[in-house]
């Protein structure tokens, strides 16, 4: 399970996935058999950094050996 605190501080989102979409970095919350909910978890400068980020959210998660872990997205 992985906790993420968005970027701008207003949400705490339980995700399932992340995915880097340019310079977005965005949380699948969840799945229907047509539809995806998802948000916006940063904006970012640039790919790069979008994907710097993801090696830290997945670091992360390999921290917590399988229980839940928290990630606070970066502000810049």
């Amino acid at each position: 399970m992985l906790w993420v605190f968005t970027q701008n501080k207003n949400s705490l989102m339980n995700v399932k996935e992340v995915t880097v979409k340019g310079r977005y970095i965005e949380g699948v919350v969840d799945r229907g058999f047509f539809n995806e909910w998802s948000g916006t978890l940063g904006k970012y400068e640039s790919n790069e950094r979008a994907l710097e980020i993801l090696k830290q959210i997945s670091m992360k998660i390999e921290e917590g050996n399988g229980s839940s872990a928290t990630f606070t997205m970066p502000e810049k």
